[in-house]
C-alpha cells in the first residue's frame, strides 16, 4: 500500500465479542467503509506488536502500547473499550491478603496489554510475571502455574468456573483513585493515512456501532464464530460491559481518561506525549 495514494486498509481488530460486535457492519457491507477493507483478526497482544511495528492502517490496541506507538499512530474517538466496572480482575485459587500481593507470581495476558500497565500501577506486585494469550490465564493459575492471574475480556465472568476467587478488581482500584472511567483499548490509526481518510474511517466505526446496536441480533453470528466463550449469556454480558456510550464516541471524559492513563504510562517509559496529542484532529 502507498501511504500517498492507499487503495486498500488494513484493519486489525480482536476476536472478542465487544470488537465483531462493533466492526461486524463495516464489514459486512451494512455500512460503507471509506477504502477497501482487509482485516486481520487476532490477540490484542499480537496486534499491539503488529502497530509497534507499523504493519497495520487501522487497529484496536491496548492502551498499554500507546506510549510506544504514539508518535506514529492517531487515536479514534470512535471504538473504545472503556467505562465504569469493566476492569481486569486479579484471581488466584484461594484468597490472598495483600501482604501476600507482593511477591506472588502472575500469569498475565501480554506485556503491553493495559491490564499489565494497571497492574505496575497499582504497585502492589512485584512478583515475576509470565506473558501468555489472556485464554491460558485463568487455565495456569487453577495449575498451580502462577500464584495469581491477571483476568480480561470474558473471564471476568468465568473465572468461578475453575475454582477461582477475586483478589482484586483493578477497575474499581482505578475508579477509586482517579474518579475517571477506566480505558481498556482504542482504535489508532496512522498518523501518515489521508486525513480525510482516517475521518472517515472514523466516521464509519461509530456508524458500525450504531447499526449494530439497533439491530444487535444481526451480528450474533459473526460474534459467535469468532468467540473464545460459546455461551450467549456469556457473549452478550461481555458486550454489555465493553461497548458503552463511550464507545461510540469518548467526548471528553474519555479523552480524560485516555490522557490519564496514557500520560503516567508514557511517564513510567520515559517518554513525552506528542505535541499535537494523542487523538485524530477532527479539522
Amino acid at each position: 500500500m502507498s501511504v500517498s495514494d492507499p487503495q486498500t486498509l488494513r484493519l486489525g481488530f480482536s476476536p472478542c465479542p465487544n470488537d465483531t460486535f462493533i466492526f461486524h457492519a463495516l464489514l459486512h457491507g451494512g455500512v460503507p467503509a471509506p477504502l477497501p477493507l482487509q482485516p486481520h483478526i487476532a490477540d490484542v497482544e499480537e496486534l499491539n506488536t503488529l502497530a509497534r511495528r507499523g504493519a497495520l492502517d487501522v487497529t484496536k490496541v491496548s492502551l498499554g502500547v500507546v506510549p510506544w506507538i504514539m508518535e506514529n499512530y492517531a487515536l479514534l474517538s470512535a471504538g473504545a473499550a472503556l467505562g465504569w466496572g469493566c476492569g481486569p480482575l486479579v484471581v488466584a485459587r484461594e484468597g490472598m491478603p495483600p501482604a501476600a500481593w507482593r511477591t506472588a507470581s502472575l500469569a498475565v495476558p501480554g506485556a503491553m496489554t493495559t491490564a499489565n500497565l494497571l497492574l505496575t500501577l497499582h504497585g502492589g506486585f512485584h512478583g515475576s510475571r509470565r506473558a501468555m494469550l489472556f485464554s491460558e490465564v485463568m487455565p495456569a493459575v487453577a495449575r498451580g502455574e502462577a500464584d495469581m492471574g491477571l483476568v480480561i475480556h470474558e473471564g471476568r465472568f468465568t473465572y468461578e468456573r475453575l475454582g477461582l476467587v477475586k483478589v482484586l478488581d483493578l477497575g474499581q482500584w482505578w475508579e477509586k483513585e482517579y474518579h475517571l472511567p477506566l480505558p481498556l483499548g482504542a482504535i489508532a490509526v496512522r498518523r501518515d493515512l489521508p486525513h480525510p481518510v482516517a475521518l472517515a474511517l472514523q466516521e464509519a466505526i461509530a456508524a458500525s456501532l450504531a447499526r449494530a446496536q439497533a439491530a444487535p441480533e444481526a451480528t450474533r453470528e459473526f460474534v459467535r464464530a469468532h468467540a473464545q466463550e460459546m455461551e450467549q449469556a456469556v457473549t452478550e454480558a461481555h458486550i454489555k460491559t465493553f461497548v458503552t456510550e463511550f464507545s461510540l464516541d469518548l467526548g471528553t471524559a474519555g479523552r480524560a481518561a485516555i490522557n490519564n492513563l496514557v500520560g503516567r504510562a508514557a511517564v513510567l517509559q520515559g517518554k513525552r506525549l506528542p505535541a499535537d496529542g494523542l487523538f485524530l484532529s477532527e479539522e
